[in-house]
């Protein structure tokens, strides 16, 4: 051990003190390995940036008097009241504020409660407001602001938030009372579908940057290959200059850690206050989990020499040369066959009965095997990550077996094919991550077609017909009415039905073994409900019981609870009984479609037939609107409309298809991750295509002094990209197609697009397209006849 750690020493001291041509090839590697410890670095502390946003969140949440979080004090400190907002892409979170005592318990962030008419805003929103952009928004936040967040109340620093004061705030308009701050609440596992998504997602986005690191510390060979057969000529023998030749790899991987983590640190900094797809982050947040920091700090230096150490068993080295493989051998097939055949099996043992609700099928008959939940996971990565493996070492056979039977053509094309003959696997390494990349992007999009409708619902709701509602949880029969009338003025509504709905059931104690008869109470003036059911003739004080146009059994349903002259108890399950008699001058009308194309049956009455007091502590005020769709910022004229009205009421769009938050969430985390990962591999294959035109500026230059033209040798480098290239996407189609399948058959779905890999390739193909054309003034410097010159 100690005459090894001698060698990799001595290999360190040639890599730094090589001169210019020592020092650009190991700048290089560093480069090459940085940009993938930057990578690997920002994966590491994905686990501790999701903590502390959770964490941030949770520690603005109120929690009740009466929680079992309040472990002190248990009398209310707080009223308050959410009023969230959206203005244009943009979501606005906020809380309207009242003390309850006259020591009120702080959010984080504020020093102090905003007293009424004034709010304290979040650096972000402070912009937003001052300036231009923000015209149409400052009506609605119509308070004087006196203080801003701090961090500790955000949880990214992009984030648009505010804390208003009231002086008017109180149960009886919808308000909470809070004891405190730092409500949990309750965590919502991850649906299984999911969790196959995220660790698919982990596999196709790290492997490349592994595989990266690896490509990266063989920079320079062909030199290093050189400098090896000198020492064998001062009297090296062959283990010792592999050694060596390690201990020059782990210097450029060591600075590689240092590069890697400057650029994570430096990316930190610029991407955190800038937001890509609604995601943002304080720099600070941004930590790699010390763990996994440590596993990137020793398994990147192994990984480098244990690469170089297995390079080089291949390799004859002697004092006058260096042949590689000493004789020429056809790379073998079947244990590069063998690796994605181990992967499906664990992916096929990896199917839990739990998620498909089938039997395994590799399981014989009468057996019972339940899969461990811990173990699934473990399953599906080694297996999604043998199947990738299988691709990576399945491309430079496939590369090698095609070149060799390539001959003929332009003097262009018979030097790409020349070069790739002589080294076929160092083309194939160049493009071995972008392979991995489209492989396993295509199988990410196959799996996140195959389960979109599962994450995304449909709601039933027309959007054509009526477009965005409003609503607040406390029943206010005249603020109903002032919606509807004020509404109906704001510029771009055409239409605006306000009501105030809740729920009323037979009086008694409801039955345990039957379904208690339950209608809908609908509270409006005369207009209202003429909109909502087929009513003749309306004057205050009226009541009507509403049948379905075409269900006789809903309208019988509606018959048992909602009886002329019979009361009724309007009281919320487990509260005392409010008990109000229906007119029995009610006269029974059909429905008509309200504004969304939905039919409300139930019981109608108006203001005058009802004490507002008397519903129950459930039921909601509010109202749906169509709007013009020509008239530009018609919704943020609504919103502050509605802003004027109370700020607690609550602005939705009408949607016809409603997505899944945590689905929305990961396939947010996938699209940047994605950007990054391609980033990249660009990055790095244009590194490591400068780095092999370095390796072979005397070849060109001899080329060019001997009248080669140049536009004949650009030509040339582009066939020996573009010939692996083609090979690798064809081979990474195949293969992500393939994973993709399998994968869904692991979930019980099938494939709804086979044709979803054109984009993805052609991707790749215009990255690849593109990091050739930008290594091009590079080339045409280093065929400069001077290029001969030597010392």
């Amino acid at each position: 051990m100690k005459r090894r750690l001698h060698e990799l020493g001595l290999g360190i001291r040639f890599a730094l003190s090589g001169g210019r041509e020592g020092w650009a090839r190991t700048l290089l590697t560093a480069v090459g390995v940085g940009l993938g410890v930057a990578l690997l670095l920002g994966a590491a502390s994905v686990p501790r940036l999701v903590d502390e946003r959770a964490d941030r969140i949770h520690d603005r949440q109120p929690f009740s008097p009466g929680s079992a979080k309040n472990t002190g004090d248990r009398s209310a400190s707080l009223l308050y009241a959410t009023a969230d907002t959206e203005y244009r892409d943009d979501t606005i979170g906020g809380k309207v504020l009242r003390p309850a005592n006259a020591d009120p318990v702080l959010p984080p962030g504020l020093t102090s409660i905003p007293a009424p008419g004034t709010m304290a805003v979040s650096p972000a929103l402070r912009d937003l407001l001052d300036s231009p952009e923000g015209e149409l928004l400052r009506p609605r936040l119509p308070y004087e602001i006196t203080q801003t967040i701090g961090d500790a109340g955000l949880v990214e620093p992009s984030e648009l938030y505010y804390y208003a004061g009231s002086a008017t705030l109180s149960a009886g308009t919808g308000a909470s009372s809070a004891a405190g701050f730092g409500n949990i609440g309750e965590v919502q596992p991850l649906d299984p579908m999911l969790v196959v998504l995220v660790i698919l997602i982990c596999v196709v986005l790290l492997m490349p940057v592994a595989l990266f690191i690896a490509t990266a510390v063989r920079f320079g060979s062909e030199r290093r290959d050189r400098r090896l057969a000198a020492l064998r000529l001062v009297g090296a023998d062959a283990r010792t200059t592999r050694w060596i030749a390690g201990g020059e790899a782990l210097a450029g991987a060591v600075l590689g850690l240092a590069v890697g983590t400057l650029l994570f640190l430096g990316g930190a900094e610029v991407l955190g206050p800038l937001k890509l797809w609604s995601f943002g982050f304080f720099p600070g947040d941004l930590r790699p989990v010390p763990l996994l920091a440590l596993l990137v700090a020793v398994a990147v230096p192994a990984l480098a020499v244990t690469v170089t150490l297995a390079a080089l068993r291949s390799v004859v080295i002697e004092p006058l040369g260096v042949a590689r493989g000493g004789r020429t051998r056809r790379r073998r097939l079947w244990w590069r066959l063998a690796l994605p055949g181990i992967g499906v099996v664990l992916l096929f043992l990896s199917q839990n009965p739990g998620v498909r609700g089938t039997p395994l099928p590799l399981v014989p008959a009468g057996v019972a095997i339940t899969l461990l939940d811990n173990l699934t996971p473990a399953f599906i990565a080694t297996g999604a990550t043998l199947v990738l493996t299988g691709l990576i070492t399945l491309l430079p056979w496939l590369v090698e077996a095609v070149v060799g039977r390539l001959h003929g053509g332009s003097p262009s094309w018979q030097l790409a094919v020349r070069r790739l003959q002589l080294s076929s696997g160092t083309a194939a390494r160049t493009v071995s991550g972008i392979t991995v990349a489209v492989a396993g992007s295509v199988a990410l999009q196959m799996y996140s077609v195959a389960i979109h409708d599962d994450f995304n619902k449909v709601t039933g709701v027309d959007a054509s017909h009526a477009q965005y509602t409003v609503r607040t949880d406390h029943p206010d029969a005249e603020l109903a009415r002032r919606m509807t009338e004020s509404f109906r003025e704001t510029p771009g509504v055409q239409r605006a039905i306000g009501s105030v709905s809740g729920y009323a059931t037979l009086p008694g104690p409801a039955a345990s073994n039957d379904r208690w008869p339950t209608t809908q109470l609908t509270l409006g003036d005369c207009a209202t409900l003429a909109e909502l059911a087929r009513i003749d003739s309306c004057k205050d004080g009226d009541a009507f019981v509403v049948h379905p146009s075409d269900d006789a059994e809903q309208a019988a349903w509606v018959d048992r609870t909602a009886r002329p002259g019979k009361p009724l108890n309007t009281a919320e399950p487990g509260e005392p009984q409010r008990l109000w008699t229906l007119p029995a001058s009610a006269r029974t009308v059909t429905a008509r479609p309200d504004p969304t194309g939905k039919e409300q049956d139930g019981v109608f009455v108006t203001p005058g037939a009802i004490d507002v007091p008397l519903l129950s502590s459930g039921a909601e005020t509010s109202a749906v609107l169509t709007v013009d769709q020509r008239v530009p910022d018609a919704a943020e004229y609504i919103r502050n409309t509605a802003a004027e009205l109370s700020p607690q009421l609550r602005v939705d769009t009408v949607r016809t298809i409603e997505r899944d938050r945590q689905y929305a969430g990961i396939q947010t985390g996938l699209q940047a991750a994605s950007l990054a990962t391609l980033g990249l591999i660009a990055a790095g294959m244009l590194v490591s295509q400068l780095e092999q035109l370095r390796e072979r500026r005397r070849l060109l230059a001899a080329l060019v002094a001997f009248g080669t033209r140049r536009t004949t040798l650009a030509r040339s480098v582009l066939w020996q990209t573009a010939v692996p290239v083609v090979l690798g996407m064809g081979l990474a189609v195949a293969g992500g197609l393939a994973l993709g399948a399998l994968m869904l058959r692991i979930i019980g779905k099938t494939v709804t697009d086979w044709w979803l890999f054109l984009p993805l390739s052609g991707a790749g193909a215009a990255a690849i397209l593109a990091v050739t054309l930008l290594s091009l003034p590079a080339l045409w410097r280093l065929m400069r006849p001077d290029g001969l010159r030597t010392e």
